[in-house]
């Protein structure tokens, strides 16, 4: 049996829905989704099975226009993960069009999209009617030659099979990279730390958008196949560590319990989740902190 398989990256603005995307295709939760933009900061992969090939999605962080060290280096990252992939896949909200933020991707595949496949995903299609629809395709083809152009709705799941069937066929011949029950080559620490940051952004989304990082500092198996886990919340000021804590610790708790739940439903197996806060005023500026969301701290320079 010929195999195939290859890089596939995910390209688009904050909230274009890259995320949702991956783990529609991947068929299990490995890019962390909030309606907070930019929250992916890693390359995270998501590995999916498409007949005999396997895709691996690397879901880009949004492009965006980068204002600090973090934002320039979450872009880096995002340009990095497309100029290393086999095939490109931009995607835009149909509802929102041609944004500024769109001309100026377009502008960067221009540069990196020679002798590479690139596909459009127009997103979130039941939002809009059918001659607008019409309309944004040919106005995106004209800009730029995409290979071929889906419509889709990541969450809804419309159009999602034609796409993956599509990308599997297109990936050069290869044998496998990852074995065939790997989903995400994310270590787990690195994704428990996520699901744990998930939720604080989904409870704090108003107050502490990114101010914080979640790191998982302690990883223990038990004897009786139960997994302890260490974490702790860096906070940039000491006023933020309260608004985490809440009022008598019920947000920690709140947000603990959330994420153990999870944690545990994707590992199959009990957990014991233990959260601290701290208050680490220059973390975005630290560059192993970088490092560990998977970010070239060097990237994010002027």
């Amino acid at each position: 049996m010929t195999t195939r398989a290859g890089f596939v990256a995910l390209i688009g603005e904050p909230n274009a829905g890259k995320s949702t995307l991956t783990n529609r295709m991947v068929g299990a939760k490995v890019s962390i989704v909030t309606h907070k933009v930019q929250t992916t900061r890693a390359r995270i992969r998501g590995v999916a099975l498409e007949g005999d090939a396997q895709i691996v999605f690397v879901d880009t962080p949004g492009l965006f226009k980068p204002r600090r060290r973090l934002d320039r280096a979450m872009v880096a990252a995002a340009w990095g993960g497309a100029a290393d992939a086999d095939i490109v896949v931009l995607l835009v909200e149909a509802h929102r069009g041609v944004t500024e933020g769109v001309e100026k991707i377009l502008e960067g595949l221009t540069d990196i999209g020679k002798g590479r496949t690139v596909a459009l995903a127009i997103n979130k299609i039941d939002r809009v009617k059918s001659d607008a629809l019409l309309a944004l395709t040919k106005a995106l083809n004209d800009r730029f030659e995409f290979a071929q152009t889906f419509m889709i709705s990541a969450e809804k799941g419309y159009g999602c099979d034609d796409l993956k069937a599509w990308l599997g066929a297109r990936l050069p011949e290869s044998p496998w990279l990852y074995p065939e029950d790997q989903i995400a080559d994310l270590p787990l620490r690195m994704i428990a730390a996520e699901m744990t940051r998930e939720k604080l952004t989904l409870r704090l989304h108003q107050e502490l958008p990114y101010q914080l990082t979640v790191e998982t500092e302690n990883w223990e198996e038990r004897k009786d196949g139960s997994a302890r886990v260490d974490q702790v919340i860096y906070v940039a000021r000491d006023g933020h560590k309260g608004i985490v804590l809440g009022n008598k610790g019920e947000t920690i708790k709140a947000i603990s319990k959330a994420a153990r739940e999870e944690l545990a439903d994707f590992m199959g197996r009990k957990v014991h989740l233990f959260l601290q806060v701290k208050v680490r005023e220059n973390w975005l500026d630290e560059a192993e902190r970088y490092s560990e969301m998977g970010l070239d701290f060097r990237d994010g320079a002027h």
